[in-house]
Protein backbone atom coordinates (compact mmCIF):
# COMPACT_ATOMS: atom_id res chain seq x y z
CA UNK A 1 0.00 0.00 0.00
CA UNK A 2 2.98 2.31 0.61
CA UNK A 3 3.58 2.43 -3.14
CA UNK A 4 0.12 3.89 -3.84
CA UNK A 5 0.02 7.61 -4.51
CA UNK A 6 -1.51 9.64 -1.66
CA UNK A 7 -5.12 10.50 -2.34
CA UNK A 8 -6.78 11.80 0.84
CA UNK A 9 -10.53 11.17 0.89
CA UNK A 10 -12.78 14.18 1.43
CA UNK A 11 -15.42 13.91 4.16
CA UNK A 12 -18.83 15.60 3.93
CA UNK A 13 -20.55 15.72 7.34
CA UNK A 14 -24.32 15.13 7.23
CA UNK A 15 -25.40 15.60 10.88
CA UNK A 16 -27.02 18.97 10.21
CA UNK A 17 -29.19 17.63 7.36
CA UNK A 18 -29.49 14.04 6.17
CA UNK A 19 -28.50 12.33 9.41
CA UNK A 20 -31.31 13.89 11.43
CA UNK A 21 -33.67 13.70 8.45
CA UNK A 22 -33.06 9.94 8.36
CA UNK A 23 -33.21 9.24 12.10
CA UNK A 24 -35.55 11.83 13.65
CA UNK A 25 -37.68 13.01 10.71
CA UNK A 26 -35.70 16.27 10.31
CA UNK A 27 -36.68 17.60 13.73
CA UNK A 28 -33.31 18.94 14.96
CA UNK A 29 -33.80 22.63 15.86
CA UNK A 30 -31.21 25.29 15.03
CA UNK A 31 -30.49 25.88 18.74
CA UNK A 32 -28.95 22.37 18.96
CA UNK A 33 -26.67 23.12 16.00
CA UNK A 34 -25.27 26.56 16.79
CA UNK A 35 -23.15 25.84 19.93
CA UNK A 36 -20.94 23.30 18.11
CA UNK A 37 -20.35 25.20 14.86
CA UNK A 38 -17.00 26.70 15.96
CA UNK A 39 -15.61 23.21 16.60
CA UNK A 40 -17.05 21.78 13.38
CA UNK A 41 -15.51 24.68 11.48
CA UNK A 42 -11.99 23.64 12.63
CA UNK A 43 -12.24 20.05 11.41
CA UNK A 44 -11.43 20.57 7.72
CA UNK A 45 -14.44 18.80 6.25
CA UNK A 46 -14.79 18.82 2.47
CA UNK A 47 -18.24 20.31 3.22
CA UNK A 48 -21.02 20.31 5.81
CA UNK A 49 -24.43 19.38 4.44
CA UNK A 50 -26.85 21.55 6.39
CA UNK A 51 -29.83 22.59 4.26
CA UNK A 52 -32.30 21.49 1.61
CA UNK A 53 -33.95 18.09 1.43
CA UNK A 54 -36.75 17.99 4.01
CA UNK A 55 -35.17 20.59 6.33
CA UNK A 56 -37.06 23.43 4.66
CA UNK A 57 -40.54 21.93 5.04
CA UNK A 58 -39.86 20.55 8.55
CA UNK A 59 -38.48 23.90 9.80
CA UNK A 60 -41.63 25.76 8.77
CA UNK A 61 -44.15 23.03 9.57
CA UNK A 62 -42.93 21.47 12.80
CA UNK A 63 -40.20 23.65 14.32
CA UNK A 64 -41.77 27.05 13.55
CA UNK A 65 -38.39 28.24 12.31
CA UNK A 66 -37.53 30.25 9.21
CA UNK A 67 -35.22 27.98 7.14
CA UNK A 68 -33.60 31.05 5.58
CA UNK A 69 -32.76 32.40 9.02
CA UNK A 70 -31.23 29.04 9.94
CA UNK A 71 -29.04 29.19 6.85
CA UNK A 72 -27.88 32.72 7.65
CA UNK A 73 -26.97 31.71 11.21
CA UNK A 74 -25.03 28.66 10.00
CA UNK A 75 -23.22 30.76 7.39
CA UNK A 76 -22.21 33.29 10.05
CA UNK A 77 -20.70 30.50 12.15
CA UNK A 78 -18.97 28.46 9.45
CA UNK A 79 -16.20 30.82 8.39
CA UNK A 80 -13.85 28.24 6.84
CA UNK A 81 -16.14 25.41 5.73
CA UNK A 82 -18.18 25.00 2.57
CA UNK A 83 -21.93 24.63 3.17
CA UNK A 84 -23.88 22.19 1.04
CA UNK A 85 -27.58 21.70 0.30
CA UNK A 86 -29.75 19.12 -1.48
CA UNK A 87 -32.03 20.36 -4.27
CA UNK A 88 -34.61 18.27 -6.17
CA UNK A 89 -33.90 19.93 -9.52
CA UNK A 90 -37.07 21.30 -11.10
CA UNK A 91 -39.00 20.20 -7.96
CA UNK A 92 -36.76 22.54 -5.87
CA UNK A 93 -37.66 21.26 -2.36
CA UNK A 94 -41.30 20.48 -3.11
CA UNK A 95 -43.02 17.58 -4.83
CA UNK A 96 -43.97 19.00 -8.23
CA UNK A 97 -42.24 20.83 -11.07
CA UNK A 98 -41.83 24.59 -10.73
CA UNK A 99 -41.37 27.13 -13.53
CA UNK A 100 -37.81 28.14 -14.45
CA UNK A 101 -38.16 31.64 -12.97
CA UNK A 102 -38.94 30.17 -9.53
CA UNK A 103 -36.03 27.68 -9.78
CA UNK A 104 -33.61 30.45 -10.82
CA UNK A 105 -34.73 32.72 -7.96
CA UNK A 106 -34.48 29.91 -5.40
CA UNK A 107 -30.92 29.04 -6.45
CA UNK A 108 -29.96 32.73 -6.44
CA UNK A 109 -31.29 33.22 -2.90
CA UNK A 110 -29.78 29.96 -1.60
CA UNK A 111 -26.30 31.05 -2.68
CA UNK A 112 -26.85 34.65 -1.51
CA UNK A 113 -27.77 33.37 1.96
CA UNK A 114 -24.70 31.16 2.28
CA UNK A 115 -24.77 27.93 0.27
CA UNK A 116 -21.55 27.00 -1.57
CA UNK A 117 -22.35 23.57 -3.04
CA UNK A 118 -25.73 22.60 -4.46
CA UNK A 119 -26.28 18.87 -4.87
CA UNK A 120 -28.94 18.63 -7.57
CA UNK A 121 -30.91 15.47 -8.39
CA UNK A 122 -33.98 14.32 -10.29
CA UNK A 123 -36.04 11.32 -9.17
CA UNK A 124 -35.98 9.82 -12.70
CA UNK A 125 -32.35 10.77 -13.51
CA UNK A 126 -33.84 12.85 -16.35
CA UNK A 127 -31.02 15.31 -16.93
CA UNK A 128 -33.37 17.79 -18.64
CA UNK A 129 -34.90 18.45 -15.21
CA UNK A 130 -31.50 19.57 -13.86
CA UNK A 131 -30.41 21.97 -16.60
CA UNK A 132 -32.04 25.11 -15.15
CA UNK A 133 -30.67 24.50 -11.64
CA UNK A 134 -27.14 23.81 -12.91
CA UNK A 135 -27.08 26.97 -15.06
CA UNK A 136 -28.46 29.08 -12.22
CA UNK A 137 -25.92 27.69 -9.76
CA UNK A 138 -23.00 28.39 -12.11
CA UNK A 139 -24.33 31.91 -12.85
CA UNK A 140 -24.37 32.69 -9.10
CA UNK A 141 -20.83 31.35 -8.59
CA UNK A 142 -21.88 28.17 -6.77
CA UNK A 143 -20.51 24.64 -7.11
CA UNK A 144 -23.01 22.53 -9.07
CA UNK A 145 -22.88 18.88 -8.05
CA UNK A 146 -25.06 16.84 -10.39
CA UNK A 147 -26.41 13.73 -8.73
CA UNK A 148 -27.16 10.27 -10.07
CA UNK A 149 -29.84 8.47 -8.12
CA UNK A 150 -28.51 4.92 -7.78
CA UNK A 151 -30.83 2.00 -8.33
CA UNK A 152 -30.90 -1.53 -9.71
CA UNK A 153 -32.65 -2.94 -12.78
CA UNK A 154 -32.01 -4.32 -16.26
CA UNK A 155 -31.47 -0.88 -17.77
CA UNK A 156 -28.97 0.33 -15.16
CA UNK A 157 -25.80 -1.11 -16.69
CA UNK A 158 -22.26 0.26 -16.33
CA UNK A 159 -22.69 1.74 -19.82
CA UNK A 160 -25.80 3.60 -18.60
CA UNK A 161 -23.84 5.19 -15.71
CA UNK A 162 -20.81 5.96 -17.92
CA UNK A 163 -22.91 7.63 -20.63
CA UNK A 164 -24.81 9.74 -18.11
CA UNK A 165 -21.47 10.88 -16.60
CA UNK A 166 -20.48 12.24 -20.01
CA UNK A 167 -23.81 14.09 -20.24
CA UNK A 168 -23.24 15.61 -16.78
CA UNK A 169 -19.76 16.79 -17.71
CA UNK A 170 -21.11 18.44 -20.88
CA UNK A 171 -23.74 20.25 -18.75
CA UNK A 172 -20.95 22.14 -16.98
CA UNK A 173 -21.26 20.41 -13.59
CA UNK A 174 -18.37 20.77 -11.12
CA UNK A 175 -18.66 17.29 -9.60
CA UNK A 176 -20.83 14.15 -9.60
CA UNK A 177 -22.54 12.49 -6.66
CA UNK A 178 -23.85 8.93 -6.57
CA UNK A 179 -26.91 9.09 -4.31
CA UNK A 180 -27.65 5.62 -2.93
CA UNK A 181 -30.65 6.50 -0.75
CA UNK A 182 -31.64 2.87 -0.08
CA UNK A 183 -28.22 1.40 0.69
CA UNK A 184 -28.38 -0.83 -2.42
CA UNK A 185 -24.78 -0.38 -3.58
CA UNK A 186 -22.74 -3.40 -2.53
CA UNK A 187 -18.95 -3.13 -1.93
CA UNK A 188 -17.66 -4.90 -5.04
CA UNK A 189 -20.35 -3.33 -7.21
CA UNK A 190 -19.19 0.07 -5.91
CA UNK A 191 -15.64 -0.76 -6.97
CA UNK A 192 -16.83 -1.60 -10.50
CA UNK A 193 -19.11 1.44 -10.69
CA UNK A 194 -16.47 3.97 -9.55
CA UNK A 195 -13.84 2.56 -11.91
CA UNK A 196 -16.29 2.71 -14.83
CA UNK A 197 -17.37 6.27 -14.01
CA UNK A 198 -13.76 7.40 -13.53
CA UNK A 199 -12.97 6.09 -17.01
CA UNK A 200 -15.82 8.21 -18.43
CA UNK A 201 -15.30 11.52 -16.62
CA UNK A 202 -12.57 13.65 -15.07
CA UNK A 203 -15.00 15.24 -12.59
CA UNK A 204 -14.59 14.50 -8.85
CA UNK A 205 -16.96 11.77 -7.66
CA UNK A 206 -18.72 11.78 -4.27
CA UNK A 207 -20.60 8.80 -2.83
CA UNK A 208 -23.63 9.13 -0.59
CA UNK A 209 -25.22 6.03 0.93
CA UNK A 210 -27.21 4.90 3.95
CA UNK A 211 -26.48 2.14 6.46
CA UNK A 212 -30.01 0.69 6.10
CA UNK A 213 -28.87 -2.60 4.54
CA UNK A 214 -25.71 -2.90 6.67
CA UNK A 215 -23.05 -2.65 3.95
CA UNK A 216 -22.34 1.10 3.73
CA UNK A 217 -18.92 1.30 5.42
CA UNK A 218 -17.61 -1.63 3.35
CA UNK A 219 -19.02 0.04 0.23
CA UNK A 220 -17.17 3.27 1.11
CA UNK A 221 -13.91 1.34 1.61
CA UNK A 222 -14.05 -0.31 -1.83
CA UNK A 223 -15.27 2.89 -3.51
CA UNK A 224 -12.43 5.00 -2.12
CA UNK A 225 -9.86 2.39 -3.11
CA UNK A 226 -11.36 2.47 -6.64
CA UNK A 227 -10.98 6.25 -6.92
CA UNK A 228 -13.98 7.83 -5.16
CA UNK A 229 -12.93 11.32 -4.03
CA UNK A 230 -15.44 12.20 -1.28
CA UNK A 231 -17.75 10.24 1.04
CA UNK A 232 -20.72 11.37 3.16
CA UNK A 233 -20.61 10.44 6.84
CA UNK A 234 -22.46 11.35 10.04
CA UNK A 235 -20.97 12.03 13.48
CA UNK A 236 -21.46 8.85 15.55
CA UNK A 237 -24.50 9.77 17.72
CA UNK A 238 -26.49 10.35 14.52
CA UNK A 239 -24.92 7.64 12.36
CA UNK A 240 -25.81 4.09 11.30
CA UNK A 241 -29.30 2.64 10.81
CA UNK A 242 -31.06 4.66 8.12
CA UNK A 243 -28.34 7.35 8.40
CA UNK A 244 -24.73 7.28 7.12
CA UNK A 245 -21.63 5.45 8.43
CA UNK A 246 -19.98 7.16 11.41
CA UNK A 247 -17.51 9.93 10.57
CA UNK A 248 -14.99 8.88 13.26
CA UNK A 249 -15.05 5.24 12.10
CA UNK A 250 -14.35 6.09 8.46
CA UNK A 251 -11.64 8.59 9.44
CA UNK A 252 -9.95 5.91 11.59
CA UNK A 253 -10.37 3.21 8.92
CA UNK A 254 -8.38 5.27 6.39
CA UNK A 255 -5.80 6.56 8.90
CA UNK A 256 -2.22 5.78 7.88
CA UNK A 257 -3.29 4.76 4.37
CA UNK A 258 -2.91 6.71 1.11
CA UNK A 259 -6.55 7.78 1.62
CA UNK A 260 -6.01 9.28 5.11
CA UNK A 261 -8.47 12.18 5.49
CA UNK A 262 -6.23 13.92 8.03
CA UNK A 263 -9.23 14.84 10.22
CA UNK A 264 -8.57 15.23 13.96
CA UNK A 265 -10.29 12.61 16.13
CA UNK A 266 -10.12 14.92 19.18
CA UNK A 267 -12.25 17.52 17.42
CA UNK A 268 -14.61 14.81 16.16
CA UNK A 269 -14.93 13.50 19.76
CA UNK A 270 -15.96 16.99 20.92
CA UNK A 271 -18.63 17.11 18.21
CA UNK A 272 -19.88 13.63 19.17
CA UNK A 273 -20.00 14.67 22.85
CA UNK A 274 -22.14 17.65 21.89
CA UNK A 275 -24.74 15.61 19.98
CA UNK A 276 -24.84 12.58 22.33
CA UNK A 277 -27.15 14.10 25.00
CA UNK A 278 -29.54 15.22 22.25
CA UNK A 279 -29.57 11.67 20.84
CA UNK A 280 -30.43 10.33 24.32
CA UNK A 281 -33.22 12.89 24.60
CA UNK A 282 -34.60 11.81 21.19
CA UNK A 283 -34.53 8.14 22.21
CA UNK A 284 -36.25 8.96 25.50
CA UNK A 285 -39.06 11.02 23.96
CA UNK A 286 -39.59 8.61 21.06
CA UNK A 287 -38.43 10.97 18.33
CA UNK A 288 -35.71 8.44 17.50
CA UNK A 289 -37.19 4.97 17.09
CA UNK A 290 -34.81 2.07 17.75
CA UNK A 291 -36.35 0.35 14.70
CA UNK A 292 -34.44 2.70 12.38
CA UNK A 293 -31.11 1.92 14.07
CA UNK A 294 -30.76 -1.69 13.00
CA UNK A 295 -30.11 -3.42 9.68
CA UNK A 296 -33.02 -4.07 7.32
CA UNK A 297 -31.95 -6.58 4.69
CA UNK A 298 -35.37 -6.30 3.00
CA UNK A 299 -34.00 -3.07 1.56
CA UNK A 300 -31.82 -5.15 -0.76
CA UNK A 301 -34.65 -7.56 -1.59
CA UNK A 302 -37.29 -4.94 -2.42
CA UNK A 303 -35.18 -1.79 -3.05
CA UNK A 304 -37.32 0.17 -0.62
CA UNK A 305 -35.72 3.17 1.15
CA UNK A 306 -36.20 3.40 4.93
CA UNK A 307 -38.47 6.46 4.74
CA UNK A 308 -40.67 4.75 2.17
CA UNK A 309 -40.97 1.65 4.39
CA UNK A 310 -42.06 3.66 7.44
CA UNK A 311 -44.57 5.62 5.32
CA UNK A 312 -46.00 2.36 3.96
CA UNK A 313 -46.35 0.88 7.47
CA UNK A 314 -48.21 4.05 8.53
CA UNK A 315 -50.59 3.89 5.53
CA UNK A 316 -51.44 0.24 6.23
CA UNK A 317 -51.95 0.89 9.94
CA UNK A 318 -54.39 3.72 9.18
CA UNK A 319 -56.40 1.33 6.98
CA UNK A 320 -56.31 -1.44 9.65
CA UNK A 321 -54.42 -3.53 7.10
CA UNK A 322 -51.05 -4.14 8.78
CA UNK A 323 -51.42 -7.83 7.83
CA UNK A 324 -51.01 -6.80 4.16
CA UNK A 325 -47.41 -5.59 4.73
CA UNK A 326 -45.72 -8.53 2.98
CA UNK A 327 -48.14 -8.40 0.04
CA UNK A 328 -47.40 -4.69 -0.46
CA UNK A 329 -43.64 -5.29 -0.24
CA UNK A 330 -43.95 -7.84 -3.03
CA UNK A 331 -46.17 -5.52 -5.09
CA UNK A 332 -43.69 -2.61 -5.03
CA UNK A 333 -41.17 -4.12 -7.52
CA UNK A 334 -44.05 -5.02 -9.87
CA UNK A 335 -45.46 -1.47 -9.81
CA UNK A 336 -41.96 -0.06 -10.30
CA UNK A 337 -41.50 -2.27 -13.38
CA UNK A 338 -44.88 -1.15 -14.81
CA UNK A 339 -43.80 2.47 -14.25
CA UNK A 340 -40.56 2.21 -16.26
CA UNK A 341 -38.19 1.15 -13.41
CA UNK A 342 -37.68 4.60 -11.84
CA UNK A 343 -35.27 4.93 -8.92
CA UNK A 344 -37.22 5.01 -5.63
CA UNK A 345 -36.55 8.44 -4.17
CA UNK A 346 -38.78 11.45 -3.41
CA UNK A 347 -41.26 11.83 -5.07
CA UNK A 348 -41.16 8.63 -7.20
CA UNK A 349 -40.87 6.45 -4.06
CA UNK A 350 -44.10 7.92 -2.66
CA UNK A 351 -45.89 7.46 -6.01
CA UNK A 352 -44.85 3.81 -6.40
CA UNK A 353 -45.36 2.98 -2.69
CA UNK A 354 -48.83 4.52 -2.45
CA UNK A 355 -49.91 2.81 -5.68
CA UNK A 356 -48.69 -0.56 -4.39
CA UNK A 357 -50.71 -0.07 -1.18
CA UNK A 358 -53.83 0.82 -3.21
CA UNK A 359 -53.40 -2.17 -5.52
CA UNK A 360 -53.27 -4.58 -2.58
CA UNK A 361 -56.07 -2.97 -0.55
CA UNK A 362 -58.42 -2.76 -3.55
CA UNK A 363 -57.85 -6.38 -4.50
CA UNK A 364 -57.47 -5.27 -8.11
CA UNK A 365 -54.35 -3.75 -9.61
CA UNK A 366 -54.74 -0.11 -10.72
CA UNK A 367 -58.48 -0.01 -9.98
CA UNK A 368 -57.74 3.35 -8.34
CA UNK A 369 -54.76 5.60 -9.13
CA UNK A 370 -53.54 8.82 -7.52
CA UNK A 371 -53.18 12.08 -9.45
CA UNK A 372 -49.40 11.72 -9.04
CA UNK A 373 -49.52 8.28 -10.67
CA UNK A 374 -51.49 9.76 -13.57
CA UNK A 375 -48.97 12.59 -13.93
CA UNK A 376 -46.03 10.16 -13.90
CA UNK A 377 -47.61 8.00 -16.62
CA UNK A 378 -48.41 11.16 -18.63
CA UNK A 379 -44.72 12.14 -18.71
CA UNK A 380 -45.23 15.08 -16.36
CA UNK A 381 -42.28 14.10 -14.18
CA UNK A 382 -39.99 13.39 -17.13
CA UNK A 383 -38.72 10.32 -18.97
CA UNK A 384 -38.09 6.98 -17.28
CA UNK A 385 -35.18 4.77 -18.28
CA UNK A 386 -37.57 2.11 -19.66
CA UNK A 387 -41.01 2.52 -21.30
CA UNK A 388 -44.15 2.27 -19.18
CA UNK A 389 -46.24 -0.91 -19.32
CA UNK A 390 -48.63 0.12 -22.16
CA UNK A 391 -51.63 -1.81 -20.78
CA UNK A 392 -51.23 -0.28 -17.31
CA UNK A 393 -50.75 3.18 -18.80
CA UNK A 394 -53.94 2.81 -20.88
CA UNK A 395 -55.93 1.57 -17.86
CA UNK A 396 -54.83 4.51 -15.69
CA UNK A 397 -54.79 7.50 -18.06
CA UNK A 398 -56.93 6.33 -20.99
CA UNK A 399 -56.50 8.74 -23.91
CA UNK A 400 -54.89 11.51 -21.87
CA UNK A 401 -52.05 13.24 -23.72
CA UNK A 402 -48.56 11.95 -22.95
CA UNK A 403 -45.90 14.65 -23.08
CA UNK A 404 -42.35 14.04 -24.29
CA UNK A 405 -40.92 17.54 -23.78
CA UNK A 406 -39.20 18.76 -20.61
CA UNK A 407 -42.20 19.11 -18.22
CA UNK A 408 -41.22 22.64 -17.12
CA UNK A 409 -41.48 23.85 -20.75
CA UNK A 410 -45.26 23.73 -20.31
CA UNK A 411 -45.24 25.98 -17.22
CA UNK A 412 -45.91 29.72 -17.25
CA UNK A 413 -43.60 31.96 -15.16
CA UNK A 414 -44.73 31.72 -11.53
CA UNK A 415 -43.01 34.47 -9.53
CA UNK A 416 -45.45 37.34 -10.29
CA UNK A 417 -48.38 35.22 -9.05
CA UNK A 418 -46.55 34.13 -5.88
CA UNK A 419 -45.40 37.72 -5.17
CA UNK A 420 -48.99 38.94 -5.41
CA UNK A 421 -50.39 36.18 -3.19
CA UNK A 422 -47.78 36.57 -0.43
CA UNK A 423 -47.59 40.37 -0.23
CA UNK A 424 -49.79 40.53 2.90
CA UNK A 425 -47.24 38.43 4.83
CA UNK A 426 -43.95 39.28 3.14
CA UNK A 427 -41.15 40.58 5.37
CA UNK A 428 -38.17 39.48 3.24
CA UNK A 429 -37.63 38.47 -0.41
CA UNK A 430 -37.19 34.84 0.64
CA UNK A 431 -40.76 34.67 1.99
CA UNK A 432 -41.99 34.54 -1.62
CA UNK A 433 -40.04 31.31 -2.13
CA UNK A 434 -41.22 29.76 1.15
CA UNK A 435 -44.77 30.48 0.03
CA UNK A 436 -44.18 29.19 -3.52
CA UNK A 437 -43.01 25.82 -2.21
CA UNK A 438 -45.41 25.29 0.71
CA UNK A 439 -48.26 27.84 0.54
CA UNK A 440 -50.41 26.67 3.47
CA UNK A 441 -47.50 25.74 5.71
CA UNK A 442 -45.75 29.04 4.97
CA UNK A 443 -48.83 31.15 5.76
CA UNK A 444 -49.26 29.31 9.08
CA UNK A 445 -45.62 30.08 9.84
CA UNK A 446 -46.02 33.76 8.81
CA UNK A 447 -48.98 34.08 11.22
CA UNK A 448 -46.92 32.50 14.00
CA UNK A 449 -43.96 34.80 13.24
CA UNK A 450 -46.19 37.88 13.39
CA UNK A 451 -47.68 36.80 16.73
CA UNK A 452 -44.16 36.29 18.15
CA UNK A 453 -43.05 39.72 16.93
CA UNK A 454 -46.08 41.39 18.52
CA UNK A 455 -45.36 39.58 21.78
CA UNK A 456 -41.74 40.85 21.77
CA UNK A 457 -42.92 44.40 20.99
CA UNK A 458 -45.34 44.28 23.91
CA UNK A 459 -42.63 43.04 26.26
CA UNK A 460 -40.29 45.83 25.12
CA UNK A 461 -43.02 48.43 25.68
CA UNK A 462 -43.73 47.09 29.17
CA UNK A 463 -40.04 47.14 30.07
CA UNK A 464 -39.66 50.70 28.76
CA UNK A 465 -42.57 51.83 30.92
CA UNK A 466 -41.02 50.32 34.02
CA UNK A 467 -43.26 47.27 34.16
CA UNK A 468 -41.69 43.85 33.78
CA UNK A 469 -43.66 40.98 32.22
CA UNK A 470 -44.31 38.03 34.47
Amino acid sequence: MADIEKRPVGITETVLRDAHQSLIATRMPTEIMLPIIDTMDKVGYHAVECWGGATFDASLRFLKEDPWERLRKLRAGFKNTKLQMLLRGQNILGYKHYPDDVVNYFVEKSIANGIDIIRIFDCLNDMRNLETSVKACKKEGGHAQVTLVYTLGDAYTLDYWMNICKTIESMGADSICIKDMSGLLLPYEAEKLIKAMKSATSLPIELHTHYTSGVASMTYMKAVEAGCDIIDTAISPFSMGTSQPATEVMVEAFKGTPYDSGLDQKLLAEIADHFRPYREECLKNGLMDVKVLGVNIKTLMYQVPGGMLSNMVKQLKEQNASDKYQAVLEEIPRVRKDFGEPPLVTPSSQIVGTQAVMNVLMGERYKVATDQTKDLLSGRYGTTVKPFNAEVQKKIIGDRDVITCRPADLLEPGLPKFEEEVKEWKQQDEDTLSYALFPQVAVEFFKYRLAQQKKVDLEKADTKNGAYPA
